[in-house]
């Protein structure tokens, strides 16, 4: 068995969840979300813990046991507490702002940058350098960021641009001030 796979899923108080057929709803204080499971793998309720099961030992069915419970945590784990992604913005007037659902951001180029918040997703500018998404989806708040940084990588000299917080940059030296012959 999936050592992932096998471990059965909490359901923390306040967290609904519905299986009907192939399809499991998740409902909880920071919002709904559901996913359709493969054909073959069971999702069973049993109390308050959830348990995926795979009807044999075939390499497929391995492999989608221990997705399917890591989604389905993740389904769990995002309506009852929710997801973050923070981002650090560096470079001398480089600079991030929020109005309503947009973001706006100032990296250096002739022009503001401006992006809309999907559903689900809020983004929070805390300072002028820093950005945190939020959501309950996890791959949508990963997505999120990561279109947020590719507005302006960090550069691989002076590290400018828009970095997670937990990434650490590896610089490259510049040139060196050789005689020129």
């Amino acid at each position: 068995m999936s050592r992932i796979g096998r471990m059965p899923i909490e359901i923390p108080a306040g967290v609904k969840v519905d299986l009907d057929g192939n399809e499991v709803t998740v409902k909880g204080p920071k919002g709904q979300l559901s996913m359709t499971v493969h054909k073959d793998i069971k999702v069973r309720a049993e109390g308050n813990h959830l348990l995926v099961e795979r009807p044999g030992d075939s390499k497929m069915h391995k492999s989608l046991h221990g997705l399917t419970r890591s989604l389905v945590q993740n389904m769990v784990t995002g309506v009852s507490t929710g997801f973050e992604k923070a981002l650090d913005i560096q470079g001398v007037g480089f600079k991030a702002s929020k109005a309503g659902k947009k973001l706006t951001l100032s990296i250096g180029y002739s022009h503001l940058v401006e992006m809309d918040d999907p559903d689900g997703i809020v983004t929070e500018v805390p300072a002028p350098n820093k950005i945190v998404v939020k959501g309950s989806d996890k791959q949508l708040v990963g997505e999120t960021a990561a279109k947020i940084r590719a507005k302006r990588v960090p550069d691989a000299y002076q590290g400018k641009g828009i970095k997670y917080a937990d990434e650490v940059l590896k610089l490259k030296e510049g040139k060196t001030g050789g005689k020129a012959k």
